[in-house]
């Protein structure tokens, strides 16, 4: 039987910008390039598309800077869309837009629980059939208990302790089951012991690279698609049997986010690259 097509959801950064800042890496000073960041863009697209993979597009909108990062619209499990409840209201804004495409697509959209906070893909991960779920900064660890009993997996909270490490994807990158990038520093001792105890095979990556979000990566079967400038890893993931293919993508790390929160796989979190 032929392997399915995966299947991944962005937005082109029409009105892509730092507006507002939410994060340690956002300073409206320092601005961003938008003509820079849409050719940036198109080389993740392309890269992925060379790959096999079909990008499906969400249209951008207007006031929406952050919408360009689909990894934070929700949770994709099979046909169900379970919305993220964003912390800050400036992102809150962007659900509608997220539930009204996916509805349109045939998902059945569900919303979080009120008065928790959950950002979607880009705080739960799956390796294998275990859901990694980050909190404290972005995401809540009741959230993440909602998420387990409602999709009836097995769910296990790590704490982020590094606030420019605000989301999972972005110091955690599972690439098969029982294989996992992490950045340690990111994760309080307990966290670290999770990830060691239940990741047989867990790869460093050593602050250079992470500060690059070289974690923050997409993962399609055996090749990794991630920010340039991250050569240790590159040579870690080829050390591990993996092709790794840098894209630029500087300007999205302005905003505090690089490959993997420019993307959403829309045949689930749980089928990730290994089942592509």
């Amino acid at each position: 039987m032929p392997a399915a097509t995966p299947r991944i959801l962005m937005c082109p950064p029409d009105y892509f910008g730092i507006e507002y800042e939410i994060n340690p890496w956002m300073s409206r000073a320092q601005g961003a390039d938008r003509a820079a960041a849409d050719g940036q863009w198109r080389g993740l697209r392309d890269a992925l598309a060379g790959l096999g993979v079909a990008v499906e597009i969400l249209p951008p909108q207007p006031g929406l800077p952050d919408l360009v990062f689909t990894a934070n619209a929700g949770l994709v499990f099979g046909t169900t869309f379970l919305s993220s409840r964003f912390k800050h209201e400036v992102r809150a804004k962007e659900s509608p837009f997220f539930e009204a495409w996916f509805a349109a697509h045939g998902f059945a959209v569900q919303q979080m629980p009120d008065k928790t906070f959950h950002e979607g893909a880009g705080d739960a991960l799956f390796c294998g059939d275990t859901l990694f779920a980050g909190y404290r900064t972005r995401s809540d660890a009741t959230a993440h208990q909602w998420v387990a009993a409602h999709l009836g997996v097995r769910c296990l909270p790590v704490e982020l302790v590094n606030p420019r490490f605000y989301h999972l994807d972005t110091c955690f990158c599972p690439l098969a089951p029982g294989v996992a990038l992490y950045h340690p520093d990111a994760f309080d001792g307990y966290g670290r012991r999770v990830l060691e105890t239940h990741v047989p095979t867990l790869i460093p990556v050593a602050e250079p690279d992470a500060l690059r979000f070289g974690c923050n990566a997409v993962v399609v079967g055996k090749t990794v698609v991630h920010n340039a400038g991250c050569p240790t890893l590159a040579a870690a993931l080829e050390a591990h049997g993996y092709l790794s293919i840098p894209v630029p993508l500087d300007e999205f790390l302005k905003a505090g986010g690089s490959a993997k929160c420019l993307t959403l796989r829309l045949d689930g979190e749980d089928a990730a690259g290994w089942r592509a």
